[in-house]
Formats: structure tokens, sequence, C-alpha cells
């Protein structure tokens, strides 16, 4: 364990996580159990993971696949000083897409074959 951080959000309210090792390699400490204190609100931390979020989605909606719905699923860490970051999984940054789509309603035999 690296250590705790403590963020604020923007309505003041606490979230403590563990910390992870800053790009700098330098690692948290904190005295007497208290969590360090990250620099930016909770809020303002997520900020890039939201916009690599909504980019992601633009992508996938409005390029040529047109699937039925898109789901993203992050790996994300938090850092005291670079704020949120797309974790590493098994290859340099996590980020898992799944798309669907629905098959189309197939018409009645006798109403494709003009029978009644």
């Amino acid at each position: 364990m690296d250590g705790l951080m403590e963020f604020r959000t923007e309505e003041g309210a606490q979230v403590v996580v563990e910390g992870v090792e800053s790009v700098t390699g330098a690692r948290l400490v904190s005295r007497g159990g208290a969590p360090a204190q990250a620099t930016r609100t909770f809020e303002s931390a997520l900020d890039g993971v939201r916009a690599a979020a909504e980019s992601a989605l633009r992508v996938f909606r409005d390029g040529s696949l047109k699937p039925d719905s898109v789901e993203l699923e992050f790996g994300v860490k938090l850092s005291a000083e670079a704020g949120a970051v797309i974790a590493k999984g098994t290859a340099e940054g996590h980020l898992v897409v799944k798309l669907s789509w629905s098959p189309e309603p197939s018409r009645p035999a006798s109403a494709a074959s003009g029978q009644s």
C-alpha cells in the first residue's frame, strides 16, 4: 500500500483513497497515519477521465459501426499530483470497450409473403 490520500469534493465532503506512486516516482508519506492532502478536488481529479470517456463514446457512437449501445470500462488510479490516471492493465493502459447491436425484428412469414 502506498499510503492514504484525502480529496475533498466540491461540496466539501471527504474522500479518502489508497494513494498510488506518483508520476515522479515519489511515494506518499503521511505522518501519524493521517492521509496526505491532495491539491485538487475529487471532481477536478476525475476531469481527465471524464474527457477521455466522452471522446471514446463520441468515436464509437459517431463512427461507421453504429452500435445500439456502448459500454466503457476504465481502470482509474488517483495520484496527488496527476489526479486520476487510466490505470495500467495488461497493456499500457486499461480500457475495455463493449459494443452491442440489437437484432433486427423479424417479420412474421405471412406478412413477408403478402399472404393474409
